[in-house]
């Protein structure tokens, strides 16, 4: 997503190089950094924040002066990012509210299409993309599925790992055990995401091997591919594990739908940083580092259990 295992490998939170436009569903301010207050960024505000937040001298200061980082994300991807009482909440926003009080800037997240993410950041309109991305070389380089370039590519401040999973109707009507298990079936996934190109990797085995091919049904949001799933127009959803776990877990109070199988294709998710933008890069991959060693990194993957996704170190471009 693999997670976006773009949620999210190429077309490519496990997320595809993205393209298309991006409905913007709103803005939330999700960290508490201190003393947010947009200003000019004159010599003894710098000195406050360099003494409350280390890492903020690193920022870019465009980003200083501003004092906020603006986030795209798609949030429909719980525990990931989601919307909750009219606000934003997840594991990113949480381990965003972290890296702001090591940088000394807020991140103000917006929602919107996943699939048009990357293309709004480097059109300007975010300066990162957090929404459970998977840092992949096809989007490092911005190439669809078929190896064609659609953009520049952006670099990835890996944060997280997660595989893509499997997830059917409670019960398991159809004995589905295992992606390969989808030859012949039809299966429900979000549009532009790696667990979308997860699906067609599958359903060119199952050919391969002389099968039927996997008839995929590609929605805009994951919710519909939920619908879909629950109401048996498909016999599975594939998601990123993390997701795909905590819906089996709350959808209808757990009697909706369970994950078979293991976990696949694991991969880094990473915060999308446009290329031209290396000093932000590094500032991000230090904050990582350093809300992993003091233990708060550890603190927000405990509350959301997402613990399974935990990584040692930040990595820029890990992806493959």
């Amino acid at each position: 997503m693999t997670a976006r295992s773009t949620r999210r490998t190429t077309a490519t939170r496990t997320r595809l190089a993205a393209v298309g436009s991006i409905a913007v569903a709103g803005a939330l301010i999700l960290t508490g950094c201190g003393d947010q207050t947009d200003s000019g960024g004159g010599s003894s505000e710098e000195t406050s924040k360099a003494n409350s937040a280390p890492l903020f001298s690193k920022l870019p200061k465009e980003i200083q002066d501003k004092g906020v980082i603006q986030v795209g994300t798609n949030a429909e991807y719980a525990p990931m990012e989601y919307q909750e009482g009219g606000k934003i909440v997840g594991v990113d926003p949480d381990i965003a509210a972290a890296l702001g009080k090591q940088l000394g800037v807020e991140f103000k997240f917006t929602s919107g299409s996943f699939d048009g993410l990357i293309t709004s950041l480097n059109s300007g309109r975010y300066d990162v993309a957090m929404s459970s991305i998977t840092d992949t070389k096809a989007r490092q380089e911005g190439l669809d599925d078929k190896g064609k370039k659609l953009g520049p590519g952006v670099d990835f401040v890996d944060y997280f790992t997660a595989g893509t999973a499997v997830y059917v109707q409670k019960g398991n009507p159809k004995k589905i055990n295992s992606i390969e298990d989808l030859c012949g079936q039809t299966a429900a996934v979000q549009r532009g995401t790696t667990y979308e190109q997860a699906l067609k990797d599958q359903s060119a085995k199952c050919t391969d091997a002389g099968d039927q091919k996997i008839t995929i049904e590609a929605f805009e949001n994951d919710t519909e591919a939920q619908t879909r799933v629950k109401s048996g127009g498909a016999v599975a959803g594939v998601n990123d594990y993390p997701v795909a776990v905590d819906l089996a877990r709350k959808a209808d109070g757990g009697n909706a739908f369970e994950v078979v199988g293991e976990q696949v294709d694991a991969g880094p998710f990473g915060i999308a940083v446009n290329k031209d933008n290396k000093d932000l890069t590094a500032a991000l991959e230090e904050a990582v580092n350093a809300i992993i060693e003091d233990g708060t990194y550890k603190t927000i993957l405990e509350k959301w259990g997402a613990e399974s996704g935990a990584i040692d170190k930040a990595a820029v471009n890990g992806g493959k």
